[in-house]
């Protein structure tokens, strides 16, 4: 039976590590909403926001549901360090060093050099003032579009700690590991549809960015695990549409076989759209900004440029398209990244 109880029946099989602030807040953006009205000169549906910047983890996002389950099956498996690889301005090693901390680990974190050209406060302020504060060991990769070198240094990394006693635990985000941290985010289907049953909200869409593909996958196969058929369109910040759906779609089959809940999510139900990405990961176009702007102005909300700001640019530009037309409900899942917006200052205000 799919409803949102059995799920969590079946996620209380997996280790979890609980340090998150749950459930998040569920909130209407009516400003947003009033202004994409006036401008389109037409009624469109209401727009929502779940507030995943809001986990309570070194500034929330995303990746703290991720991590409950991932740090749940590292501290099951014994280790005493975390290895992970990501972004210079990754929040999910922002956050890896911030559960580390808390749980007593140590922490090492590979910066994958993925957005060139930026200035030295990309390098040094935002996320990775953050890894230095939480105490998180810094190693530095020159290549940035390679997941396979990337996590073939990091085992290296794994290896020297061995041999210095520690017991290392890896946290890649490959499509061919097991996405644990997927998990996370069927959690995070069933605190949403129980919030949108208690206030007699039904959701005609969900939108939610896709990078790593695992809040994308999670939140997919969880809400459908959950009884939920409305689409999912997952807004691209980092790769095209075609790569980035054959990721998505790997990622649900690894994810289905680690439930053991057989196929539940067809190829034709994943939707990965790329009209927001711009020239690549990190970088900004005007959609960014002008995502930025409106949120900040209109909501009060903060969206980062590498995923919240590219994510809430596709949801504006969804319901410009009419994509949402005789609709009533459509959620965004804002899922954090504050930090990351100090590194993009030079960038977003130029003439100061």
């Amino acid at each position: 039976m799919r409803t949102p109880e059995a799920l969590r029946h079946r996620l209380n099989g997996f280790p979890r590590v609980r340090l998150g602030h749950f459930p998040t807040p569920l909130e209407e953006m009516e400003r947003l909403g009033a202004h994409l009205s006036e401008e389109l000169g037409r009624k469109i549906p209401a727009l929502w926001v779940k507030r995943d910047d809001c986990t309570g983890v070194a500034t929330g996002g995303n990746k703290v549901r991720q991590l409950e389950y991932s740090f749940g099956a590292a501290k099951a498996a014994g280790a005493d360090t975390a290895v992970i690889t990501g972004a210079v301005q990754s929040n999910y090693m922002r956050t890896a060093a911030a559960f580390a901390a808390k749980l007593g680990m140590e922490c090492h974190v590979q910066l994958e050099n993925r957005v060139e050209g930026m200035g030295e406060e990309y390098h040094k302020s935002g996320n990775v003032l953050l890894d230095r504060i939480f105490g998180a060991r810094m190693h530095h990769f020159p290549l940035g579009e390679d997941e396979k070198a990337a996590d073939t240094n990091l085992a290296r990394i794994a290896e020297r700690l061995k041999g210095e006693g520690r017991k290392p635990y890896l946290f890649t985000l490959s499509p061919d590991t097991k996405p644990t941290g997927a998990l996370g985010y069927m959690q995070g289907a069933v605190e949403l549809l129980e919030q949108a049953a208690a206030d007699e909200i039904a959701f005609d869409a969900v939108v939610v960015p896709t990078g790593s593909a695992a809040t994308h996958v999670g939140t997919l196969l969880g809400l459908r695990l959950a009884g939920y058929e409305g689409p999912v369109h997952g807004i691209c910040v980092r790769r095209d549409a075609a790569s980035q759906s054959e990721r998505v779609r790997s990622i649900l089959r690894l994810a289905e076989e680690m439930l053991s809940c057989g196929r539940i999510v067809e190829d034709d139900e994943v939707i990965c759209r790329d009209d927001w990405l711009g020239p690549g990961y990190g970088k900004l176009v005007d959609s960014t900004r002008e995502a930025i702007d409106l949120a900040g102005r209109l909501e009060a909300l903060i969206v980062d440029p590498t995923y919240t700001a590219k994510s809430l640019a596709g949801l504006i530009g969804l319901t410009r398209a009419g994509t949402f037309a005789g609709m009533d409900n459509v959620l965004y899942i804002h899922t954090g990244g504050l930090p990351g917006l100090f590194a993009y200052r030079s960038a977003l205000y130029p003439e100061d």
